[in-house]
């Protein structure tokens, strides 16, 4: 709230119909992993346990984490009041949802969907390699290693095309069938 009232305050951004909640925290890895919503955005979470070592890394830094349906680009953040954390855009700004039920609902089905490794979806969401197949500096490809942080030390071999197709769901997919499309 703090955040909310002293920087946030005249910001364009903020869905007034939102509040800040914390949705779904569990163990996971040795920290604890779930979806933060305030009134101008919804993270996926990482925040370290109690007595937890995290590398010391710059604030804005961005590392790797695989989660059991794919690798997530998380950004470091520090907070006075919380300390360390890492987070992975979800949404930003929030104004699709019209309530806090809908943005709690739609929390909720996100992180199942990013724990369930029925959903795994191979395609990189790297921004430094969206960058360079962008200004034509590569092909799309299938993942490579960077020498980035992971949590994960036995991810599948990537599935092929026909393998992929057959999946349910991919994690893009999950937010358009979670969400309602406006009707034109």
């Amino acid at each position: 709230m703090a955040i909310q009232q002293e920087r946030m305050q005249g910001i364009p951004i903020l869905n007034p119909r939102l509040e800040v909640c914390a949705v779904g925290f569990m163990e996971w890895q040795d920290d604890y992993l779930g979806i933060l919503i305030t009134p101008w955005f919804m993270n996926l979470m990482r925040l370290p346990q109690q007595g937890s070592e995290w590398p010391e890394l710059a604030a804005g830094s961005k590392l790797n984490h695989t989660l059991p349906s794919g690798t997530y680009e998380f950004i470091v953040g520090k907070e006075a009041q919380i300390g360390d954390y890492q987070m992975c855009s979800l949404f930003s700004p929030v104004f699709e949802f019209e309530n806090q039920q809908a943005a709690i609902a739609t929390a909720k089905a996100a992180l199942e969907s990013v724990m369930d490794e029925a959903n795994r979806d191979d395609t990189s969401t790297r921004e430094s390699e969206i960058q360079k197949i962008w200004h034509g500096e590569s092909q799309p490809q299938s993942e490579q290693p960077e020498p980035v942080v992971t949590t994960h030390e036995d991810s599948p071999p990537q599935a092929t095309l026909k393998e992929r197709i057959k999946k349910p769901i991919s994690r893009r997919d999950l937010f358009h069938s979670v969400l309602p499309r406006k009707e034109e």
